[in-house]
């Protein structure tokens, strides 16, 4: 039952990952009972970074209008770290608040102190990273792809974690099969991942960077590249197939399935009007969850 009412309570997101008290403890010092779920200000000499932290750029700027605004007003939210042994404490959230801290020479820091084991550390570090609103959509994706790997989610579980819907889990993973030279221009914001999804559908990865060149050339909107990766794929059809467009309502339905099963699904019609839905699976675990939403 404590099992499931944890599982419950990551759904909810970072706040009730803080709140929550760890099953297993990361310190064995017998005083940590008195510090934890308190609000103390603690030396940051004492206090070591997040070894799991997922963020490794913090931009200068940034943090130097941060140190301003703590000199003035001080650190209105208090960082959250975990207690480890002796007087040692690790961050668990609130690095930029630290740093800029540290920045303008402050000694203490107010701090919310809680246990976590390393498992724990990890997947709250990941859940803060994904729920900050200045994430490029690849650093959404690389931080839903270490939870699956590293704590061993699968993407259902996921969507659940971060309060997401599985097809938009499924779409921001799919980004990261596109070349690294595309993903590199949508972290630098060459392009949005409107244009990425787009580009997705692209199977040769030479043709995806002539795209690319040309969506950052020309200055294509997401709608110019869809259609010109429609024009693509259309030339690669024989002359003699000459296969006919889809009717709009097959088109639109079609769509409405892909977003549904988070999968992308195909149709076929041939003239006399029958044809073929075709959904597509990426593993043993995809196939099974689309046979029960099926059901």
């Amino acid at each position: 039952m404590a099992k499931a009412t944890k599982k419950q309570a990551l759904g909810r997101g970072l706040s009730a990952l803080l709140k929550e008290t760890a099953e297993v403890s990361s310190a064995s010092d017998k005083n940590a009972d008195k510090l934890v779920g308190n609000i103390i200000e603690i030396d940051v000499k004492s206090i070591e970074v997040n070894p799991f932290q997922p963020r490794t750029y913090f931009d200068e700027e940034a943090l130097r209008e941060l140190a301003s605004s703590i000199k003035e007003l001080g650190v209105i939210q208090p960082i959250t770290v975990r207690k480890l042994d002796s007087d040692k404490f690790q961050l668990v959230s609130g690095e930029r608040r630290f740093r800029a801290s540290k920045l303008i020479g402050n000694t203490k820091i107010p701090a919310y102190i809680r246990l976590a084991n390393d498992q724990e550390m990890l997947e709250m570090a990941l859940v803060e990273n994904i729920q900050r609103k200045n994430l490029d959509p690849i650093e959404v994706a690389l931080s839903y792809q270490r939870l699956i790997d590293e704590i061993q989610l699968t993407q259902e579980e996921l969507s659940t974690r971060v309060g997401k819907k599985r097809s938009t889990v499924t779409n921001y993973l799919r980004l990261l099969k596109l070349d690294p030279i595309i993903q590199t221009g949508m972290r630098d914001g060459f392009i949005s991942m409107g244009h990425g999804r787009a580009l997705i559908n692209v199977d040769s990865n030479t043709d995806q960077l002539n795209i690319y060149e040309k969506i950052v050339r020309d200055k294509l909107s997401v709608r110019q590249t869809e259609d010109l990766v429609k024009n693509l794929k259309a030339g690669t059809i024989t002359k003699a197939a000459k296969k006919k467009a889809l009717p709009k309502h097959i088109v639109d339905g079609a769509k409405e399935m892909t977003d549904y099963f988070g999968n992308k699904v195909d149709v076929t019609v041939n003239n006399r009007g029958k044809g073929k839905i075709s959904i597509n699976f990426n593993s043993e675990e995809d196939f099974n969850r689309i046979k029960k939403l099926l059901q």
